[in-house]
């Protein structure tokens, strides 16, 4: 997803990121930093068990900023999603990816099981036999950013407070111990919009794009951040 119009060596590139959309982008709209972006990183649950059509609506809303989008399916999007996104040639699902120069993406949407036998979900070992493949190439770049819809266990991004539990991915949370990517985009928890660290990676999750959330990811003299944003 490079800008044309700019590279990593001069003014710096800058990524809207927004998650757990449910079919509400109203918001996405309103995005101040929208004007300055290269593109958007959607990082899953785009519908409210939806299927190919509603979230072909979603992201042609998203679309009208005229930006590149890349998306993956949240636990809440039907497995048809998936086959959509890839069709569409915009899937982070599994997929690694160019950014920028030197920079790599690489996606896992849906979920670990969850109480409410949301559409999409799988186990701890299947994120950790995928994250595994996708290091093996995306590992080689040297930056790179992992979009997980589950939030890494015993982080701020997977707690839910009034429950007092974390409630997120074991497998992901080895994997950023294992391998410390540069950042990890996540969501799923509404609760847990935040920032946290695993080691050096930094954690984000922008909340839900109907409350408002989003994130900031930027690229400026060679190093990647983050800030979340609120409209």
């Amino acid at each position: 997803m490079p800008d044309k119009r700019q590279s990593p060596e001069n003014i710096g590139l800058l990524w809207i990121v927004v998650g757990d959309i449910h079919d509400e982008t109203g918001n996405f709209a309103k995005i101040p930093e929208l004007v300055k972006a290269a593109g958007i990183i959607v990082t899953g649950d785009l519908t409210q068990f939806g299927g190919a059509k509603e979230a072909k609506k979603v992201l042609e809303a998203i679309g009208e900023s005229g930006l590149p989008v890349l998306a993956q399916i949240g636990n809440m999007d039907k497995p048809e999603i998936d086959e959509w996104l890839t069709g569409a040639g915009i899937n982070l699902h599994t997929v690694v990816r160019e950014l920028a120069p030197g920079i790599a993406i690489f996606g896992i949407g849906a979920s670990t099981p969850t109480p409410f036998n949301t559409p999409s979900e799988f186990p701890e070992k299947t994120y950790s036999h995928w994250l595994k493949q996708e290091w093996d190439q995306a590992g080689k770049y040297p930056s790179t950013v992992l979009v997980s819809h589950n939030p890494p266990k015993d982080t701020v991004c997977d707690y839910i407070p009034e429950a007092g539990i974390h409630v997120g991915s074991v497998a992901v949370r080895e994997f950023l111990e294992q391998n410390q990517p540069d950042i990890c985009l996540c969501g799923h928890i509404h609760e847990g919009r935040g920032l946290d660290h695993v080691g050096r990676t930094l954690v984000v999750n922008p909340g839900t794009l109907a409350s408002g959330g989003y994130a900031v990811m930027t690229y400026a003299d060679g190093k990647l951040s983050a800030a979340l944003g609120q409209v």
